[in-house]
C-alpha cells in the first residue's frame, strides 16, 4: 500500500444500451478480487443507466442497475461523490447522444472525477468534449471510424491509455489490464500479482500491447516480406503507395512482390490493397456519418463513382445500400 491511510475508491459503472458485458466483467472483477486480497473493501461500486432501468448488453443479458442518471447526479440517500465514473459502452454506440449523460461527465472530470470508457466508451467521452487533444483508446474495429469523427482525440489501437484522470480501454480483456494499472496505482506489484493468480492470466499487458493477432497468425502468412508489404499498406490507406514505392521500400522488383503475393495470398498486390481499403470504407459507412465521397478519399479513392464501384463489385451493394441496411438493422 502506497499511502498511511487505507486506500478507498469508489465507481460508478454506467450501462449504455448494447453494451460490451465481457468488457463490464472484466473491469468489474479485478476489483473484487483486489478487495479479498486487500482484507478490506478498497473498492466500492454502484451502477447507472439513464432511466435507471436494467440495460440489456449486446449479447441479450439485461444487467439491473442501482440508481438512474438524475439520482446519481442528485447524490440521493447521502451517498458520496464517486472518485471515478466509467462508460461501459458496445454496438451502435457512435449514435448514442444524451446531452445530460454528456454534461454530467464534464460536472464530474471538471470536480476532479476520473472518467473512463470501455470498448467504445470513449465515443461518449469525445462526445462530450473530453477527449481533444487527448490520447485515448478504442476497439480497432471501431478506430476508423471514431478517428474521422473526433479527429482531435488522439486515438490508438491500443489496450488501454490514462490521460489526465481519463482512462480509456478497447474493451474484452483490455479492461483487465486497465483495471491491474489502477489497483498498482493504488497498492503496488504484490498484490496485483496475487489478483494475476485469482483470475488465472499470467501476467499484467502493457498499454501499447496489439489488440489484434500479430499478420502472421492472423492471415497465417509466414513470409516476412509479405508481412512487410502488408504492414505497409495498412499504415497508408488513404494515400495509397504505388507497387514502384513499395518495391523501393523492401528491396524487391515489383515481379517478385507480384509473383510472393500471388503464392501467399492468392492475389495481386494491387487487389490485396484495394480489399484492405474497402475494408477500411466498410467500418466508415456503418460507424460514421461522413458523405459517400468523404469515405472515399479517407480510403484513397480519387472519385466517388469509382469508389462505388468497386464497392459494388467485391462486396454485391453499394455503399449507399450498405449504409441504408445497417440504419434498418439497428432500427429493427
Amino acid at each position: 500500500m502506497r499511502e498511511d491511510k487505507p486506500i478507498k475508491r469508489s465507481l460508478v459503472f454506467f450501462l449504455v444500451p448494447d453494451f460490451t458485458l465481457v468488457a463490464f466483467a472484466t473491469a468489474l472483477e479485478p476489483l473484487r478480487a483486489a478487495n479479498r486480497m486487500a482484507g478490506y473493501e478498497a473498492y466500492t461500486w454502484r451502477l447507472a443507466s439513464f432511466d435507471g432501468q436494467p440495460v440489456r448488453a449486446s449479447n441479450g443479458v439485461e444487467i439491473a442497475v442501482d440508481f438512474s442518471l438524475a439520482e446519481e447526479r442528485q447524490k440521493m440517500g447521502g451517498r458520496e461523490r464517486p472518485t471515478m465514473v466509467v462508460i461501459c459502452g458496445g454496438l451502435n454506440i457512435e449514435n448514442y447522444a444524451n446531452k445530460s449523460v454528456f454534461a454530467w461527465l464534464r460536472e464530474e472530470y471538471n470536480r476532479g472525477v476520473a472518467v473512463g470508457g470501455l470498448c467504445t466508451g470513449a465515443h461518449i467521452l469525445a462526445a462530450a468534449g473530453l477527449l481533444a487533444n487527448k490520447r485515448c483508446a478504442i476497439h480497432w474495429e471501431n478506430l476508423p471510424g471514431f478517428a474521422e469523427k473526433y479527429p482531435k482525440a488522439n486515438v490508438f489501437a491500443d489496450l488501454f491509455e490514462i490521460d489526465s484522470n481519463i482512462y480509456t480501454c478497447a474493451g474484452g480483456t483490455a479492461s483487465m489490464d486497465m483495471m491491474f494499472q489502477l489497483i498498482g496505482e493504488d497498492f503496488d506489484d504484490n498484490l496485483v500479482n496475487r489478483v494475476c493468480e485469482q483470475m488465472l492470466t499470467d501476467r499484467v499487458r502493457s498499454p501499447s500491447d496489439r489488440q489484434r493477432l500479430p499478420l502472421r497468425a492472423r492471415l497465417g502468412v509466414q513470409n516476412s516480406k509479405v508481412l512487410t508489404i502488408i504492414e505497409l499498406m495498412e499504415a497508408n490507406l488513404s494515400e495509397p503507395l504505388s507497387l514502384v514505392e513499395i518495391a523501393a521500400a523492401v528491396g524487391l522488383s515489383r515481379r517478385q512482390i507480384e509473383r510472393l503475393f500471388r503464392q501467399e495470398m492468392g492475389r495481386s498486390p494491387a487487389r490485396y490493397y484495394l480489399e484492405i481499403r474497402l475494408d477500411r470504407a466498410r467500418h466508415l459507412l456503418v460507424q460514421s456519418t461522413l458523405p459517400v465521397v468523404e469515405v472515399a478519399v479517407a480510403c484513397g479513392f480519387v472519385s466517388a463513382s469509382h469508389f462505388s464501384k468497386c464497392y459494388r463489385e467485391l462486396y454485391a451493394r453499394s455503399p449507399q445500400q450498405e449504409r441504408a441496411d445497417r440504419k434498418q438493422l439497428m432500427a429493427a
